[in-house]
């Protein structure tokens, strides 16, 4: 079984945790100091923002008030759209540094393969972009580089144009989108596949009986379910909240399985409100 202390070697070589605390939407200090030392505490290791979420600053501060030294945690950062290309994405992965106050960062990713103003030119946008990146990676000031929402055309175009391949794509998973093409080419490819978002169907799957009764038969909940139902895909979920309590029961997920028959029938799940990103338009 496995535990929350795994990792899982990415394809240079770095260990990076199989479970992650997500930060969207957290801005408030206090809110963050909160739920990042439960996390900790609990066993997260994994801690991920973005320069879009306008929290490196606060997420910064809040790993550094721990009895864990940093460099016993995994910080994933993001490059922001507008600062898309080698330049902007240059001075980004600095200023990203200069507010998490960290020394390096061990993953840092290009948010968005299609942004606005550049969606004509993209393969060359995110070469360029990813040449930045490729330059952090190498002088030390990032220890992984990867990419979050990337389609296999996009990564197609790094790996044919670029010296080095992504190593992580965090991308929308859960019940209802499984994004397979994507995930088996990922597979293929040897990049670690994260899933954002995978607790979104879970107001949905409180109303179906068959998931009630999976709850009642593995003494979990849905949220406990989802979380599960990732791992068991080989995908590294980050789970966001801001109450501490749900941040710990979140991660109680290490204990169970969920059987082939279950798996089979998450699979088969589907919601009209809950599709794949359209990743031709800004987020």
């Amino acid at each position: 079984m496995t535990s929350i202390f795994d990792t899982v070697e990415l394809n240079n070589g770095v260990r990076m945790p199989i479970f992650g605390l997500g930060t969207s939407g957290n801005k408030d200090q206090t809110v963050c100091d909160d739920t990042i030392k439960a996390a900790v505490e609990a066993g997260y290791r994994l801690i991920d923002t973005a320069q879009m979420y306008g929290n490196e600053k606060q997420v910064g501060k809040a790993i550094q008030q721990g009895d864990l030294s940093v460099k016993n945690l995994f910080i994933t950062s993001k490059v922001d759209n507008p600062n898309h290309g080698y330049e902007a994405a240059s001075k980004a992965i600095d200023d990203s540094l200069e507010k998490l106050g960290l020394d390096y960062i061990d993953l840092y990713l290009i948010h968005w393969p299609v942004v606005e103003g550049r969606g004509e030119n993209w393969q060359e946008d995110n070469v360029e972009t990813w040449r930045a990146m490729e330059e952090a990676y190498e002088s030390g000031k990032v220890k992984a580089i990867g990419v979050s929402n990337f389609m296999v055309e996009h990564l197609e175009n790094l790996i044919a144009n670029c010296r080095i391949k992504p190593m992580v794509n965090q991308i929308r998973l859960h019940p209802g989108v499984l994004q397979e093409e994507t995930v088996v080419f990922c597979e293929t490819e040897n990049i670690v596949v994260e899933a954002w978002s995978p607790l979104s169907p879970l107001k949905q799957m409180s109303e179906d009986e068959k998931v009630k009764a999976m709850t009642e038969k593995y003494g979990k909940s849905i949220a406990q379910l989802l979380l599960r139902f990732s791992l068991q895909h080989n995908f590294i979920p980050l789970t966001k909240s801001s109450h501490p309590k749900r941040v710990v029961e979140n991660a109680d997920i290490f204990d169970f399985e969920i059987s082939d028959e279950d798996m089979v029938y998450l699979n088969n799940l589907k919601f009209d409100e809950f599709e794949a990103p359209d990743v031709d338009k800004e987020r």
